[in-house]
């Protein structure tokens, strides 16, 4: 849209299917849609609309609501679910407070997508061999490209906590600072926007593929979450006694109950289960521990105040709004229904049956299919509308014969 059009308050209209185009460009039946596929408008949040300092000519994106031309959100909205989420703990007087941990791959171009992703060229000429985890010095090779992150970042007014290299090779993570849901689900999107333009201009490539790499750690998007009371201002999962309440034990009791029902919006594709089927670091468990990276749900160390369970699942392909929503419904949930969780895992440990999660996406989808809890969480209409987008994903993966099958199988009798 022009800046006239913008700042006239022209209405910015889309097809409702638009919201359940896949991510082949195609779309499922009309009916998970409604059959007249009619308008909705998108309305800019005034607090999201910024000039992107990245683009040498003057332009700007503004993050939108996409509501019906009734006036309410549509229940296809992904921030729209959110938001809905967020003020059914408001309704109980509490707010919840998340921190997202996103981790990325700095790759050198892929022309060629039948071949691996390799390392860029650093100013030192040569490509990263792996032996870079954790060091001070490790993105010299790269240091203008994150330069221009970093200044990009304040311009949009993102705050950053910590930024470090990864167990990967050209791998990276960022961990935003604690705040509003919503705020944050805004801030890791336009992070992920920021990350892949910026590194065009530099003739690199940004991938947030759950597991780009074979052999090597795949990148999440961990979920941090305390709730708060309103009134007070205080972590509630926490007594005056600096010991834990019976709400941070219903809040991780919801999250048991709710992780395998909601496998498949914390992993969305085909690629997500590469990276939970070698849980290195990547737990596919609703477990819960006090500081055990094996679990699904871990409780980092902390102070009393700032108390807090660390959903595991989610991959860096997880689109922020929908993981962060449905984390934090489990949660409400086993709050409102007074859910008790399991005894606590340490050290090395069996997942026990019960508390496994779907470990492809068919299952996932099967799973979130039969699910009441998610219809009741989300809505119907935004299940079946998921299922149906995610199936013609999976099944146009299905269609294609992959080379491990022509290298392995084609001399089989």
């Amino acid at each position: 849209m022009t800046a006239e059009g913008f700042l006239e308050g022209r209405r910015l209209q889309l097809a409702r299917g638009v919201l359940l185009q896949c991510i082949m460009g195609g779309y499922p039946p009309a009916r998970f849609y409604g059959s007249d596929d009619g308008d909705l408008a998108l309305v800019a949040d005034p607090a999201q609309i910024h000039r992107l300092p990245w683009s040498d000519e003057p332009r700007a994106m503004a993050i939108c609501d996409a509501d019906e031309l009734s006036g309410e959100s549509s229940s296809l909205s992904t921030r729209g679910q959110l938001k809905v989420v967020i003020a059914r703990y408001a309704a109980h007087g509490l707010a919840p407070v998340v921190a997202t941990e996103l981790e990325f791959f700095v790759f050198a171009p892929n022309t060629d997508p039948t071949q691996p992703f390799r390392p860029p060229v650093g100013l030192d000429g040569r490509r990263e061999d792996g032996q870079s985890a954790f060091s001070v010095s490790s993105n010299n090779g790269l240091r203008p490209f994150f330069s221009e992150v970093y200044k990009c970042m304040a311009a949009l007014g993102l705050p950053r906590d910590t930024f470090m290299h990864e167990m990967g090779v050209s791998q990276f993570e960022i961990n935003l600072l604690h705040g509003d849901p919503l705020l944050l689900a805004d801030q890791t999107f336009l992070f992920k926007h920021l990350l892949k333009e910026v590194a065009l201009k530099h003739g690199l490539s940004v991938v947030c593929m759950a597991k780009p790499l074979a052999h090597t750690p795949g990148s999440s998007m961990h979920i941090h979450q305390s709730i708060v009371g309103i009134e007070s201002g205080k972590n509630v999962f926490t007594d005056s006694n600096g010991e834990p309440t019976a709400m941070f034990r219903h809040f991780i009791g919801g999250q048991q109950a709710g992780l395998a029902d909601f496998t498949a919006l914390f992993a969305p594709n085909v690629n997500s289960y590469q990276r939970l089927c070698h849980p290195y670091a990547s737990p596919n468990n609703a477990c819960w521990s006090h500081d055990n990276r094996a679990a699904g749900l871990r409780i980092p160390a902390s102070s009393p105040a700032a108390r807090r369970v660390e959903n595991r699942l989610p991959g860096a392909d997880a689109n922020p709004y929908l993981a962060i929503a449905a984390s934090l419904a489990a949660g409400l949930h086993g709050i409102e229904q007074e859910l008790e969780p399991s005894a606590a895992i340490q050290g090395e440990f069996a997942v026990p049956d019960n508390l496994a999660l779907p470990c492809t996406l068919h299952a996932a989808l099967e799973r979130l299919k039969r699910s009441q809890l998610a219809r009741e969480l989300f809505g119907a209409e935004f299940i079946e509308g998921y299922i149906a987008s995610k199936t013609m994903e999976l099944t146009s993966f299905f269609d294609e014969i992959t080379p491990w099958e022509r290298r392995v199988l084609a001399a089989q009798a």
